[in-house]
């Protein structure tokens, strides 16, 4: 799924209304609908809402929420700034529609401290995407009041007070929502830690926006999603042997961090490699053995690995309890400057290479690295915020021809071509050591059984992040542990496997 500026929003508004054809508060019409339908489906629990609507195109789509949800049977009141008589055209012909409803209650905003917020949901249908400049103050003083209530609440569109594009300013005033019911598009801002606070559980409701202007506009950003995922994944032949899948080597592992070993060892063997090696220091051979045995151990030493010795049509994952050792660090330099195929590197292999910013340049071209934020800040320099981060690595990636995951609650996958694409699976319970670990495994194996490097990773950080929902649903975020996610992979290829097969 392409996400857009707001200015190619406005476009894709613009060319619907012209092309289908259809008037603009038509189409408003049908982006309420699919909302109202939302809230109707969820909120059967609920039987009030109060609606907080602004001048503009957001202020329409509330006035005919309120109109629709009324029509459904619930009670519903309205909030508006009666100081101001400026109504868009069409927030203005929603609300003399509302109007015509003497069921409907509509409110100055003056009077909220005297209003009964007990048992209502509270809808912000304020300001949308196309909100430029900060708030004014009659705005900013129903939020920060909002804020305060702990009544359910949902955004239409985008929180009110949050840019879609980029970073608010530290002090600019947001509501802060529990769902956000937004229009065709994910937004960018609903992507990144520092915005993404306040847009609470999003929920992107395909208002049938022309096909023809959203598949030919370009965009540098998107969210990987089932269809770009059934696409990439490919189910295994029913005459195949295990040469056809590749040989995956994860070299990891050092005295007391051998767990890091095991659990990538995992989730190779559990994504489907062919064959998989592990190579590691003599310390972990029994605790190896033991817990993989379908794998196939690799002496590296004693403790610390210092030799890594190239095998032919291999794929190599570094990194999981390597250690930083001097001679770990030589080792891998030697490795990396003699290799070409395209490997894994994450954990402490990307601490080495941290260490000499000239380790950087013999990365094989289109390999796959790592990082979470401050592996990426070591790697390539402190940024300001999220978003600029991301800038940084989109531009590392094409100077170094590289493909970067980096790691973060929506996992943003970085194309050689500078493509950044979100991935929304998954949740805080990976928020645990050895997550990252796991998801080396998948990427080696993918690696292995011949992906592409851009589709491994796409397809790797979605299978890693789909294997933690079922986990989290199973065990809850606070109790599941990384080796439930690699028990869950299995599950989440039986719906791949079912979404992929064509049945008569």
């Amino acid at each position: 799924m392409k996400i857009f500026t707001t200015d190619a929003i406005k476009k894709a508004d613009a060319v619907t209304i012209e092309k289908e054809p259809i008037s603009s508060v038509n189409l408003i019409e049908r982006a309420t609908e699919s909302s109202a339908y939302w809230i109707y489906l969820n909120c059967k629990n609920y039987t009030r809402f109060t609606i907080f609507c602004g001048p503009g195109k957001n202020g329409s789509e509330g006035f005919a929420i309120a109109r629709m949800l009324y029509l459904k049977g619930f009670d519903v009141d309205v909030f508006i700034d009666k100081s101001k008589s400026e109504l868009s055209d069409d927030a203005l012909l929603n609300f003399k529609r509302l109007q015509d409803f003497s069921g409907i209650t509509i409110y100055d905003f003056v009077e909220i401290d005297q209003y009964n917020f007990e048992k209502t949901v509270l809808v912000d249908a304020l300001f949308g995407v196309g909100l430029s400049q900060n708030l004014e103050v009659i705005y900013k003083d129903v939020i920060q009041k909002l804020n305060l209530k702990k009544n359910p609440k949902i955004s239409i569109d985008i929180p009110s007070g949050l840019f879609a594009n980029h970073l608010n300013e530290e002090n600019d005033i947001i509501f802060k929502t529990d769902y956000t019911l937004t229009f065709q598009f994910w937004k960018k801002s609903f992507l990144h830690p520092e915005t993404g606070i306040y847009s609470g559980e999003v929920v992107v409701l395909d208002i049938k926006l022309n096909q023809e202007f959203i598949d030919k506009t370009e965009t540098f950003d998107f969210v990987i999603d089932d269809d770009l995922i059934l696409k990439i994944f490919k189910p295994r032949e029913n005459f195949a042997h295990k040469g056809i899948y590749g040989k995956a080597i994860i070299v990891g592992g050092s005295y007391g961090k051998m767990g890091a070993a095991v659990l990538a060892t995992k989730s190779a063997m559990r994504t489907g490699s062919g064959l998989t090696f592990v190579l590691a220091p003599n310390c972990g051979y029994t605790v190896l053995q033991t817990t993989c045995p379908e794998a196939i151990f690799i002496e590296g030493c004693e403790k610390k690995i210092i030799q890594i010795e190239e095998q032919e049509n291999a794929v190599y994952g570094i990194g999981p309890g390597l250690g930083t050792e001097k001679e770990t660090e030589k080792v891998l330099f030697k490795f990396l400057k003699n290799h070409q195929k395209p490997l894994v590197l994450d954990a402490d292999a990307l601490n080495i290479i941290s260490k000499d910013e000239s380790y950087l340049k013999i990365i094989p071209k289109h390999s796959i690295i790592t990082p979470h934020p401050k592996e990426f800040e070591r790697l390539f320099g402190k940024t300001k915020n999220s978003f600029e981060r991301l800038d940084l690595a989109k531009r590392k990636a094409k100077e170094l021809e590289i493909i970067i995951v980096l790691k973060d609650h929506y996992t943003q996958v970085v194309s050689s071509e500078g493509l950044a694409f979100y991935n929304v699976t998954g949740n805080s319970g990976l928020a645990k050591g050895g997550s990252g670990d796991i998801l080396t495994g998948i990427l080696t194996s993918l690696l292995a059984q011949q992906y592409p490097s851009l589709e491994a990773a796409l397809l790797g950080v979605w299978l890693h992040g789909k294997a933690a929902d079922f986990a989290s649903e199973k065990y809850s975020r606070e109790a599941m542990q990384p080796t439930d996610v690699i028990n869950e992979i299995g599950n989440v290829f039986l719906g791949l496997n079912k979404k992929a097969t064509t049945k008569l």
